[in-house]
């Protein structure tokens, strides 16, 4: 999608209001579409149930159990929640075509998605997405 036709975001602050709420590395990645080091983020192995969340914003934006060991060094989801929870949009920020995932809530910068990898995955796509970006809340017992 381009930035210019994609629907607004509900979440919009300063970037001072971002610098102040997020942490160097979270607005590096987050707000300035950077990539955390592979294999060093808190969520690459977990197998906790829960909904993944926009850090940023707290927007909901992926499940548990449609996270999967992609083996690639950043949690990889082979769906994101159903509606409008997040965009792609065409990035050639690296000499090449991909597909960058943003949250839609505040236009948070999340991963990018990849097709065609071979996953045994119903969808056949890899939402590779920075650990830094997201927050866990963790299903409660019972619930």
């Amino acid at each position: 999608m381009d930035p210019d036709t994609e629907p607004a975001a509900k979440v919009v602050k300063s970037d001072a209001e971002w610098r102040e709420q997020l942490t160097p590395a979270e607005y590096q990645v987050l707000r300035q579409a950077g990539t955390e080091r592979p294999f060093v983020g808190e969520y690459t192995d977990t197998k906790t149930e829960g909904v993944y969340a926009c850090r940023a914003c707290g927007a909901e934006l992926f499940r548990s159990d449609t996270k999967f060991e992609s083996h690639c060094g950043w949690p990889s989801f082979y769906t994101p929640l159903a509606g409008a929870a997040v965009i792609e949009r065409t990035d050639w920020s690296m000499g090449m075509k991909r597909v960058e995932v943003v949250c839609a809530t505040c236009k948070s910068h999340l991963g990018h998605v990849f097709e065609g990898e071979g996953y045994g995955t119903p969808t056949d796509l890899r939402y590779c997405i920075n650990s830094i970006s997201l927050r866990l809340e963790e299903k409660q017992p019972g619930a």
